[in-house]
């Protein structure tokens, strides 16, 4: 879940000037991160303030053998669901759905859906949705705004408040208010359900890996969107495009661990700067 450089940093630059011409050449793939998503108010893992330093993310295994944990879970994740429910595409998403024309596709490592709220079509949800839930014993999906629904019938003196939000939308409460939350079923067979969305420890759908690949493999250049590449289940896409020889773009605020395989390093906001690299390579209207 962390990772720290093996050496000195590398170069970066904090200008745009050389990103322009490979965007303005078209086919290319975004990949974006939790960064993307901080100045939509859900802060991200592992940047600056990010909540990885006071927050341990909810593991597949434990989610899959403890009822305790579920119970904790669910608890916190109904209370950072109103947060993600009520978030808004930013400058960053926005800039993005603007230059659809010059790309061949977006993967997204996030599971907050502002991508698709600001416009953006086809987007690869690398990790999932929380606007989804799936249960685990039948595989049926349902809207999260029903369980939400559900869960509230079912606590309705639960009324916890709290404006830590993590990434994955599970926040930090007391044990207190945790301890006699009520969980509900899948209201098909009454089984366990979970989020739709790739715990730590599970493994991406096999079939999802491929079609990202599929997507590396045709674009021209892969630009990274505020991810430190931390973990493999994003860096697999930045080596594959490195070792083919494909242009890799990182725009993002401090190191990542994809920076040895980046034709370009930019450290930059991504609101602001994705808003004038859209300004500048689109033609006027």
């Amino acid at each position: 879940m962390t990772w720290s450089s093996p050496g000195p940093p590398l170069p970066r630059t904090s200008t745009l000037t050389d990103v322009v011409p490979i965007v303005e050449e078209g086919g290319v793939l975004v990949l974006s991160g939790a960064g993307l998503s901080t100045e939509s108010g859900i802060p991200d893992y592992r940047g600056e303030g990010g909540s990885l330093r006071k927050h341990t993310p909810m593991t597949y295994e434990e989610f899959t053998t403890s009822e305790e944990g579920r119970q904790r879970y669910w608890a916190r994740s109904h209370v950072g669901w109103r947060t993600i429910a009520r978030a808004h595409p930013n400058a960053g998403h926005h800039a993005v759905t603007r230059l659809s024309a010059k790309l061949c596709g977006v993967i997204t490592q996030n599971v907050d859906g502002l991508h698709q709220a600001a416009g953006t079509r086809d987007v690869v949800e690398l990790h999932g949705g929380l606007d989804r839930v799936i249960c685990l014993d039948c595989r049926s999906l349902s809207p999260r705004a029903e369980l939400d629904r559900r869960l509230r019938e079912a606590n309705p003196d639960f009324h916890a408040t709290t404006d830590e939000i993590n990434p994955d939308g599970d926040v930090f409460l007391p044990e207190e208010l945790v301890r006699d939350f009520r969980l509900v079923g899948c209201r098909e067979c009454g089984g366990v359900l979970k989020p739709d969305v790739v715990f730590f420890g599970e493994n991406v759908p096999r079939p999802r890996v491929e079609q990202c690949y599929s997507l590396v493999d045709r674009a021209k250049s892969l630009l990274v969107l505020g991810s430190s590449l931390t973990v493999m289940s994003g860096l697999r896409f930045v080596r594959r495009a490195a070792g083919a020889g494909t242009p890799v773009v990182i725009i993002n605020r401090g190191e990542t661990r994809g920076d040895p395989f980046a034709s370009l390093r930019v450290d930059l906001p991504l609101g602001a700067s994705l808003t004038r690299l859209a300004d500048v390579v689109l033609p006027p209207r």
